[in-house]
């Protein structure tokens, strides 16, 4: 038997990366874009994180920290890094209207290349006789829960011992879904979604909003990345640890029909899938299915894009305009 207390807590936590990559995959797409490039982005977010804790904790060797700072630095370098590949990525798709697939692929590997490049440049630099760097003093504060959270039993342990990033990641998805179906804003923005040509006739600006929504979409992504490397992780970075989290946040986007509500509870299922073979019996015969476990979160995807095409509501489906660039001539 799997212990709930136990096993939610670490299902939670391995679910805010694909949370904050899922909101902000699905903020992006509401727009039309289709950014293949969140991977990447994820990546760049956290090793844009590494880079300025890194840096104020050098400054601060000999003294102590401050927290606002420890806490500031990293977060504005993360966001500063994500908007970077954000506005990059709309540079090529909408302004030079390059094909949307191959430059988000392009943006990956870029953005994996660009970890890797400056993670071992900071590897070098500490002096480490390991492949990996620990920020484990800017990690205490990421990580920090709520003081009397010890004190609640099972309700603390479950509710309330996560770091400030991981209410954020839910904050974030709950705004985004009340903006995207109430407010003006997310009505233009679904508009370009789903069809750019009537919303450019209507005086809707269309490279505007997918400026801004994939701009911000990638943002938010890149605090996935940050909270992996300083909640999670506790701080420790070493090249290519992300594994598949960044594709894992796209499919999620399929699973939960481009809702963010729904992409919490999403989030924490697929957290705990992902996660699930660690609980399996260590005396099972048959050791090599826990492999099979792995695949579980891709499986259930596959079978929810199947039963959604079969089904064929229009609020189970993708924006129209995803993914095709948008010729203000054609309209």
């Amino acid at each position: 038997m799997i212990d709930l207390v136990a096993f939610i807590p670490r299902a939670v936590g391995q679910s805010i990366p694909l949370l904050f990559g899922c909101t902000g995959e699905i903020i992006t797409e509401k727009s039309g874009n289709l950014n293949l490039g969140i991977p990447g982005v994820m990546y760049v977010g956290g090793i844009c994180g590494v880079i300025g804790a890194f840096a104020y904790e050098q400054a601060t060797r000999n003294g102590e920290m401050v927290g606002v700072l420890a806490i500031g630095i990293p977060l504005l370098c993360s966001l500063l890094g994500s908007l970077l590949m954000g506005l990059l990525y709309c540079f090529l798709t909408v302004t030079l209207r390059a094909n949307q697939n191959v430059t988000g692929l392009a943006m990956t590997t870029f953005g994996v290349g660009f970890g890797n490049f400056f993670g071992g440049s900071l590897i070098k630099l500490s002096g480490s006789d390991v492949p990996t760097i620990a920020l484990s003093r800017t990690s205490a504060y990421f990580s920090k829960s709520l003081p009397f959270a010890s004190n609640l039993g099972w309700f603390g342990k479950l509710f309330l011992s996560y770091g400030f990033l991981a209410y954020i990641a839910f904050i974030v998805a709950i705004y985004a879904g009340f903006a995207l179906k109430k407010t003006r804003m997310g009505l233009h923005l679904r508009a370009v979604g789903e069809n750019p040509a009537t919303a450019d006739a209507a005086g809707i600006s269309v490279t505007a909003y997918k400026y801004i929504a994939t701009c911000v979409g990638c943002m938010i992504a890149g605090l996935g990345g940050l909270y992996y490397v300083m909640d999670y992780a506790s701080g420790i970075w070493s090249n290519d640890a992300f594994g598949d989290r960044g594709w894992l946040a796209i499919a999620l986007v399929i699973f939960c029909i481009w809702k963010p509500g729904i992409g919490i509870i999403a989030s924490i299922l697929f957290g705990g899938l992902y996660i699930i073979y660690l609980y399996i019996p260590a005396g099972m015969d048959h050791m090599e299915l826990k492999e099979l476990y792995k695949v579980i979160p891709y499986v259930v995807t596959l079978i929810v894009l199947v039963v959604t095409s079969m089904r064929n509501k229009r609020d189970a489906q993708p924006p129209a305009s995803l993914g095709l660039p948008y010729f203000r001539e054609e309209r």
